[in-house]
This record gives C-alpha cells, structure tokens and sequence, in this order.
C-alpha cells in the first residue's frame, strides 16, 4: 500500500541551493536551572516569518491531559477544519467532532501512475551504484559457494554491515535449501523477499493529530541536510491540511535561521527567529507561540553536532527538557537526519543521538548517488528506528516515506 504521504501529487518546486553546513562553533557553557528559567520566562523571540496581522494570545493554551486531539474552534465559533488522526496506511479514522456541520474529511487522492513512476524512476537512479554491485552477480550464475562469496563481498561494500550481511546469506542458504531452488533468478528473488522482511520493522508512517501541536525536534551531524528536510517536510505536512511552525533552532550556523526563513517564506509557514541566544530559549517560545495559535506541527531545527562532542550532545538534552517544560507530553517526534553516504558513521550516528535523546524516527538523505545504499540493512538489524522519509534529491517531491517493497525493488528489481 502507498504510504499516505504519497497519496498526493507534488508540485515541482526549484531546488533551494542547499550546501554543506559549517562546523557548528563551540557551545556556550551549560547554565545552572536558576539562569535557564529566567531567560526562558523573557519576552517571545522575533516572529520572523509571521503575517503582521496575525494575533498572539498573552498565554499559551494549557496543556491537555490526555492525547485525544480535539479538533480546534476559531474564537468566531466557525466549524473545526479538517485534521488526521490515527491514520495507518491502509485505515482512515476521523476524529472527534465539535460540530456537527464541520467538514468533511477524505483521504488525499492517490497519486496519478505517472507521479509514482516518476518517484520509483528517480529512487532506482539514485541507488544504482548499490544496486549495480548486487543484480550483476546474477547474471548467468550458479548456485554455489562462488556466488554467496561474492554477495558477500557485495553487501559488506554496501555498508550493510557484517551483522546484517551474515544474517541474510544464512537466511538465503536455508531458503534455497528448503525451497530447492536451482535458477539465480530465483535466489535473487529470495534475497530481495529477506531483504524485504528485514527493512520491513523500519516502515512505519508519521502519525498526526495525536496532539496540538505535534511537536518534532530534528536532529543530526553537520552537513547532512536537517534544514532542507525541514523545509521539504513542512510542504508534505501542508498537503494534509496541516498548519506548520517553524522554530530556528540552530543558533551557531550563520545561515541557518536564513535558510529556514526562505523555506518558510517558500511554503507561507511561521518561523521562529532569533538573531542570538540560547537555542532551547527559541524553541520554548515556539511551542507557546505554536499553542497560542493552535498550530499543528510545530518542527524545531537544532544546530549541527557530533555525537563525539559531549557538550553539544548535553545541550540537545537540555533543549529536550525545556521542550518538556512548555508542553508536558512534548517533544512527540525526535527525528534524526542521517546522511546514507557516510555508510557505517551514519549507523554510529544512530546510536550515540538515540542514547542521548531517545530518537522516534529517521530520515535518510543524499541517497541518489550513493554506493552506500545497504545502511539501511545494518540499521534494521542493529537499530530499527523507524525510517520515515528518504531523500534521493534536491527537490521537495524528492524527499518521500520509506516503502520496504520499494526499496528492495530498487536495489533487487
């Protein structure tokens, strides 16, 4: 079944020039509670993106005790828009309803045949390099030790790992002893059905309307493209009705809150700015602002790290616990941004954010091009966190849901 963040058609949007990070500068040092509450109790951070005539309520909303969503009613009693709750890929359930003439809600259209071919098109082109590596050793081969050797071979250059890769020639072996196959065309369909089977944990899609706003912390290493996913990933939330935030959180990078501005400008959302100061203290007065607004998704971008650099890593955890403070149950998603080219770092990566953090989900970039496309594989069998969206591209209909089926297709297919 089509992820439901497919069931729609992207318009094609002009690639944002999108360079590497810079190394993010030393973290100011960790200041004691006392000094934190304070400088959080200050005056809102500059609204950088917000319409002039957009009102701001002088308290956030409280929080809600339960998870329940329910749908928001303006001030002028006009009927709740649509929201999403509870979607799975294959299930559709609405909401609770104030009133009884709201409108209706329908699952976004399918995508058009061409839309998805397009996708599957650009995703097969973008691992080609790993894909080459593992459909040739098919051709005109026979089943014996010469070929599991060089699937071998082909799965550790992958970066697939030692872990994943020996798990999947043992499945391979008994399946093809069971099953007696004799022709390569059938092993290579038995290893593209295990290879479904082990990326299949990694498949889940992201849940919406579950709270307001559904509050995301976005995270990741320099240079992996946290910001432009952030941007791309606001355009897919609008295409489901969702009102989007966003909150500047990379206070280090020179062009970050720029960046982040001209997405927002891009798709008509909400930033949250400020030209210095505490990163958590920005992200605090997103949430309000996001509250006082009954924003949907409020998404904070954080300021480039390595896992190795422990003060920034407990700076990420202090911005967690301010989040916490805003909002009780928040934050709802902490998405890591990976880039597959850096193969066995990227897995490193997941570890070390997903100790710190508790990490909800991922998101893979810069897979087009890469002959490091068996990542995947090492995460699932080491850490499955759930992969939300992958990247085979610059442009915003280039970021999509993770498929298992189409992933396997592309590199087996």
């Amino acid at each position: 079944m089509f992820s439901f963040f497919k069931r729609f058609k992207k318009p094609a949007d002009e690639p944002l020039d999108t360079s590497a990070e810079e190394t993010a500068e030393a973290a100011d040092e960790e200041a004691s509670a006392p000094v934190i509450e304070a400088e959080l109790d200050r005056e809102p951070a500059v609204d950088a993106a917000i319409p002039a005539d957009a009102p701001l309520a002088a308290d956030p909303e409280p929080a809600r005790e339960t998870a329940t969503p329910v749908a928001p009613v303006s001030s002028a009693g006009e009927a709740p828009k649509p929201y999403w709750q509870g979607r799975t890929q294959s299930q559709w359930v609405r909401g609770p309803e104030t009133d009884e003439a709201s409108e209706e809600i329908v699952p976004p259209p399918e995508p058009d045949a061409a839309a998805k071919k397009s996708w599957m098109s650009r995703l097969k082109h973008g691992l080609s390099k790993t894909s080459s590596s593992l459909t040739g050793i098919f051709v005109g081969a026979k089943i014996d030790e010469d070929l599991y050797e060089e699937l071998e071979t082909a799965l550790l250059m992958s970066d697939a790992g030692v872990d994943a890769t020996e798990f999947l020639l043992e499945s391979l072996r008994e399946k093809v002893r069971t099953e007696r196959l004799t022709d390569a065309s059938q092993v290579k369909a038995a290893l593209r059905a295990l290879l479904v089977d082990l990326l299949r944990p990694l498949e889940k899609s992201l849940m919406l309307g579950r709270a307001q706003p559904l509050v995301m912390m976005i995270a990741g290493v320099n240079g992996v493209g946290k910001t432009t996913s952030i941007g791309k990933l606001a355009k897919h939330l609008q295409s489901f009705n969702q009102s989007v935030l966003l909150a500047a959180g990379d206070t280090f990078r020179a062009a970050a809150r720029e960046q982040l501005t001209v997405w927002g400008e891009r798709n008509n959302v909400m930033v949250i700015a400020q030209e210095s100061g505490d990163a958590a203290a920005v992200i605090f007065d997103a949430v309000g602002a996001a509250r006082a607004r009954k924003i949907d998704v409020m998404m904070a971008d954080t300021a480039g790290r390595l896992p190795t650099q422990l003060h920034l890593m407990e700076e990420l955890r202090k911005v967690r616990r301010v989040i916490a403070k805003a909002m009780p149950d928040a934050p709802h998603e902490v998405l890591l941004v990976i880039d597959a080219n850096t193969g066995q770092n990227a897995l490193a990566q997941v570890k070390a954010f997903d100790d710190a953090l508790g990490l909800t989900g991922l998101i893979v970039t810069k897979l087009d091009g890469t002959a490091k496309g068996g990542i995947l594989a090492a995460i699932a069998r080491q850490r499955p966190i759930p992969v939300y969206f992958i990247g085979v591209g610059e442009k915003v209909e280039d970021l999509q849901p993770f498929s298992a089926n189409e992933f396997a297709d592309a590199l087996l297919g």
